[in-house]
Order: C-alpha cells, then sequence, then structure tokens
C-alpha cells in the first residue's frame, strides 16, 4: 500500500495476470513430478514459474517506486515515511 494517497495502479492487472500464469505452470510442475516426467522437463517448467513470480514482484516494486515515491519527498514532513518505506520496498529486489 502506498504511503500517498493514490489508489489506482495501473500494472495490478498485469502483476495478477503473471501470477495467475506462474500459478497454472506451477501446478503442471505438480502433476509433472506425480507423473514422473524426466527432470529437465521439470525443471524447464519451475524455471518458468519462477521468472513469471520474479517479473511480477519487479512490476510492483517498479509501480510502488513510480507512483507512490517518485516526487513525494519534496514535502519535508514526509521524508522520514516515504524514506521508510523505500527501504522498506528495496529489501525485496
Amino acid at each position: 500500500m502506498c504511503m500517498t494517497k493514490h489508489t489506482h495502479h495501473a500494472s495490478h492487472p498485469d502483476i495478477v495476470k503473471r501470477l495467475k500464469r506462474a500459478g497454472g505452470h506451477l501446478s503442471s510442475v505438480i502433476t509433472m513430478i506425480e507423473t514422473q516426467r524426466p527432470c529437465t522437463d521439470i525443471a524447464q517448467q519451475l524455471h518458468a514459474v519462477e521468472k513469471a513470480i520474479t517479473q511480477a514482484k519487479r512490476t510492483l516494486i517498479q509501480d510502488h517506486i513510480d507512483h507512490c515515491l517518485d516526487g513525494t519527498v519534496s514535502d519535508q514532513n514526509d521524508a522520514v515515511p516515504i524514506t521508510a518505506d523505500f527501504k522498506a520496498i528495496i529489501k525485496y529486489l
């Protein structure tokens, strides 16, 4: 959640789509393991899950920086909470 009053995030539908795709890949991985598919096939699907989640996370963090933090530090009263918010979000990079 933003420290500012922004409530609409244009990237959220894209993030949801990426996470649903990752969920589908993960479901496939489970089925592949249960049906004893080759490890290389399973590894490929796990890689797809990992990439989808990583991209969703990057998109979320970039959106947060662009819309929730960018340009809001101009007011000295906001500087401390915004800086703390920035430090909190970047640990997930």
